[in-house]
């Protein structure tokens, strides 16, 4: 079946539809949703129900708008504070994490292929390329399974996992485009320091503009005032993209700037905040569907078979070996790193779409042994999701690193707009809490503070004073005097409890 106007509404429908079926099996299992994504791809694909998709131009674009949205969202879902302490660690393993991954795999898959005759000897910068495709964590990878399973980790771990794969995907992507560049050019026509330069030059527009753009973003989300609210999210949804192609158009690094102009917006007040957010979480969630969808019907299963074997060996190693060896040697400063934590970082090296589309650039470059680079790619990416996406978990425990995440949002279903300069907190009642009477009157609050909803059981309903409270009660409670009313709360023994600030 050949995908046309006539059809294509048609067939996405039934794949969303499959998709998020076996999506929410897959939770149930422990699977990643995303390798479900891609099967779904592949099991409508060229060698399954026959759908033909053989463009890679058309996947890279759809990979690209995708990232941008990606990346830009999970900008905005990291805050400052959390990402300050362990900036250094991220931002090194974006780098040269990335660099070490890349030449240490290169070299194995050079000297792999050079020894096995089943399959032609690359050259050290055809392997190279390879190695580059496949350096970079994938940020949809691991945002979507750290969030997923509400996996909370010591040591800070879970936003150094997201600041390193939401910014190591610009080092992957440069050393890729170098390296087609090297091979496409004749032997001593490219300067290597001349590329060196025009890395650092993309990197550091890249930056730039990202950090200038993304105020601009915030001014004018706060100054344009748009009668339909609705409009809103459109808006920075074209922020989004005309950040991603100026920054490119000016030669700098749209992935890394889309990255950081999504901390700036996150990391701001902003009108509509919460209906934003809301809306990008969608959005982000229905292009990673349809960027593996569309991977999945790019690959064509049975050229998998022929490379399962170089698949395997160059996967095992850099899992096993690539991976470990340059985090530690990234790591090799920060002492106060346990190295449990290092070892988890190691392993939460999660490969997933980024490289799958990286790896089309050899293919629309016509590189030679492109095909061979695409589908060891994919074939790994598989074998990452299989192996490490349904453990991150498990390794966790098993280190002793997992914790209890911390709670967000409210059972409530409520959150303060960014304007109101108020706080509102969530708690549960217990016996110590009822000890000078039980009715919501007895209850020692600050001046300010208000009770305004109580949850019992599943049902909702607003008290008044003579309202009688029960152990397990949870109360919603909203005030302008937040110290105080956490002192009282410190005062009563309730140490679990929510608190959204404003202002």
């Amino acid at each position: 079946m050949i995908i046309d106007s006539g059809n294509i509404l048609l067939i996405g429908a039934i794949l969303l539809f499959f998709s998020i079926i076996a999506g929410k099996a897959g939770f149930r299992f422990g699977v990643p949703v995303l390798l479900l994504f891609l099967g779904v791809g592949m099991l409508f694909g060229s060698d399954g129900l026959g759908i033909q998709f053989n463009n890679p131009q058309s996947a890279q674009f759809i990979g690209m708008i995708a990232l941008s949205i990606i990346l830009f969202s999970g900008g905005m879902d990291t805050k400052y504070t959390e990402i300050k302490p362990v900036a250094g660690q991220g931002i090194i393993l974006a780098t040269l994490g990335v660099i070490l991954t890349t030449a240490i795999t290169g070299y194995f898959i050079y000297w792999v292929t050079g020894i096995i005759s089943n399959f032609s000897a690359l050259t050290l910068t055809e392997s190279l390329l390879m190695a580059a495709v496949m350096s970079s964590t994938d940020s949809a990878s691991v945002f979507s399974i750290l969030r997923s399973k509400k996996q909370g980790l010591k040591e800070q771990l879970r936003p150094m996992l997201e600041l390193e794969s939401g910014s190591n995907d610009p080092m992957a992507y440069m050393l890729t485009l170098l390296l087609i560049q090297i091979i496409q050019t004749p032997a001593g026509e490219i300067s290597l320091w001349y590329s060196f330069f025009m890395f650092i030059v993309q990197m550091s527009m890249g930056a730039l503009a990202g950090f200038l753009l993304g105020k601009a973003a915030v001014w004018m989300m706060n100054r344009l005032n748009v009668d339909n609210y609705s409009l809103y999210p459109i808006l920075l949804l074209a922020c989004v993209f005309f950040i991603f192609s100026a920054t490119e158009l000016i030669k700098g690094n749209g992935y890394l700037a889309v990255y950081i102009a999504g901390l700036v917006v996150g990391n701001q007040k902003i009108q509509h905040k919460k209906s934003v957010t809301t809306f990008l979480d969608g959005l982000t969630w229905l292009f990673q569907i349809v960027m593996f969808l569309s991977l999945g019907l790019l690959v064509n299963p049975r050229d998998l078979l022929p490379i399962a074997g170089l698949g395997l060996m160059v996967g095992i190693f850099m899992i096993l070996f690539a991976r470990p060896l340059s985090v530690f040697l990234c790591l090799l400063p920060f002492r106060h790193m346990s190295q449990k934590a290092k070892l988890y970082v190691s392993w939460v090296g999660l490969r997933g779409a980024v490289p799958i589309i990286f790896a089309t650039y050899p293919l629309i470059a016509e590189i030679q042994y492109a095909t061979l680079i695409f589908n060891v790619v994919f074939f790994i990416t598989i074998v990452s999701l299989l192996t490490q996406g349904t453990t991150v978990s498990y390794m966790a425990k098993l280190l002793g690193l997992s914790e209890k995440e911390k709670k967000q949002g409210n059972e409530f279903g409520m959150e303060l707009p960014e304007e109101i300069k108020s706080a509102m907190s969530e708690i549960e009642v217990s016996e110590n809490f009822l000890s000078d009477g039980n009715h919501l009157m007895n209850l020692d609050l600050p001046d300010n503070t208000l009770v305004v909803m109580v949850k019992r059981e599943n049902h909702f309903f607003i008290p008044r004073g003579n309202t009688k409270l029960a152990v397990g009660d949870k109360l919603l409670v909203i005030t302008d005097n937040d110290e105080e009313l956490k002192n009282t709360y410190e005062k009563l023994g309730i140490n679990d409890y929510m608190f959204q600030k404003n202002g």
